[in-house]
């Protein structure tokens, strides 16, 4: 098949699109980036720190690095997306997983376990919300919101799939061993997936059917950066996702001692099992939304969250929150794009979804080291579960304050 058949027929609403094929795809490149790339990395801190006694904010400490690497490389991902075309920086990304995963079995020294976020950090570039939302929009203008939508439940289904199979298979054969298995099954699955289904269409195209150029007044970086607009979509979810990544990225740790090691799986499981029903609730309405009005909700639903777990430690109800907290994590990381695309040109999309989502990485690439500086300093989850609420509450004031116009 070739390209310019791809493109045909153009009807986004058809099942025979080939873009509908693109999101499948993708949606599998999600359960893959985000289940060994941002909810695995729990099962990794805890794991490290109970093996070998190292600091939880030395462990945190290489996801920090692991963010902020791949934020300032996702700032580029449009151009390198069409300079090598989706399936190439894809499978690029797939054998950095792949390798970067294997090698933490192997790993007995702090600085080793950075290397190998390092190389993570590639394959998280080519594989997460700036590589995906760049990809959708390059196939979809009036159904984005829904095919952004599909495609990114695959990362809640990657904590779903992906971290009790980890448990699991680390319960059954070792750490070493389960995470030699699973980037072999990760990559036997995605490579033949990617040459077969992620492709660029031969044109792409506007909601009512026409190619989409360049145009005068097209965004820059260095405009976006000076401008309000922009800034009124970055800022808030920036701080919205240090919280939410801070408290994932912890969420095993914060919760064994209370629940046990089976039980704060299933409390993972819970999270992201709610993120996919929230995300598949919105799914086919969030082109209709205020999606800003909406943002604000999804952030006072985990305030409400995060300060439940600060006052119990009955199961039940820790069980509860994770589920409240998890119905809006998949929307806070679609909103961005539904955003831009409302209120800025068409053709400047790529450019300022990748540049935003660069921002906010680097912002949230603190998260887990603030949260274990935090946790460490003052002897317990509590106060940096009290840090999260407050940057979701601030969050929550920033996004309701949008541009007077239309950029």
């Amino acid at each position: 098949m070739t390209v310019q058949s791809h493109a045909d027929p153009l009807d986004e609403s058809s099942p025979r699109y080939f873009g509908w094929r693109v999101v499948a795809a993708l949606f599998m490149v999600a359960v893959a980036a985000w289940g060994f790339g941002f909810y695995g990395q729990g099962v990794y801190l805890a794991e490290f720190s109970r093996r070998f006694g190292w600091p939880v904010a030395a462990v945190a400490g290489a996801s920090t690095v692991f963010y902020l690497v791949s934020a300032l490389l996702t700032v580029f991902i449009s151009d390198a997306l069409a300079r090598f075309g989706p399936r190439l920086c894809v499978l690029f990304g797939v054998v950095c997983y792949a390798v970067s995963t294997a090698s933490l079995a192997f790993v007995d020294a702090l600085w080793q376990l950075y290397a190998a976020y390092l190389v993570m950090a590639l394959g998280w570039t080519t594989m997460s919300i700036g590589a995906i939302t760049n990809i959708v929009g390059l196939w979809f203008a009036s159904k984005r919101g829904l095919a952004i939508s599909l495609a990114l439940t695959g990362a809640s289904c990657g904590a779903i799939c992906i971290v009790p199979s980890l448990i699991a298979l680390i319960g059954a054969f070792g750490f070493a061993s389960a995470l030699l298995i699973a980037p072999a099954v990760m990559a036997a699955i995605l490579v033949p997936l990617t040459l077969v289904w992620i492709a660029a269409p031969a044109v792409p195209r506007d909601a009512n059917g026409t190619r989409i150029a360049a145009k005068a007044g097209e965004w820059t970086r260095a405009r976006a950066l000076r401008s309000w607009p922009f800034w009124s979509v970055t800022l808030p979810f920036s701080l919205a996702w240090l919280a939410q990544a801070g408290f994932l990225v912890h969420q095993i740790a914060f919760l064994e001692p209370v629940l046990g090691r089976t039980q704060a799986g299933l409390a993972v499981a819970i999270t992201t099992a709610a993120s996919v029903l929230g995300g598949l609730t919105l799914g086919t309405v969030l082109d209709r939304l205020n999606q800003r009005l909406a943002s604000t909700l999804a952030m006072a639903s985990q305030v409400a969250a995060l300060f439940a777990m600060t006052q119990t430690t009955n199961a039940i109800a820790l069980f509860a929150s994770c589920a409240v907290f998890g119905l809006s994590v998949r929307n806070l990381i679609t909103f961005p794009a539904l955003i831009v695309q409302r209120e800025f040109e068409a053709p400047s999309f790529g450019l300022l979804i990748g540049l935003s989502t660069a921002i906010s990485q680097f912002v949230f690439a603190f998260g887990p080291g603030l949260i274990g500086l935090v946790r460490d300093f003052s002897g317990g989850y509590r106060a940096a579960l009290f840090l999260c609420v407050a940057l979701d509450l601030v969050a929550a004031a920033i996004v309701m304050w949008p541009p007077k116009t239309r950029s």
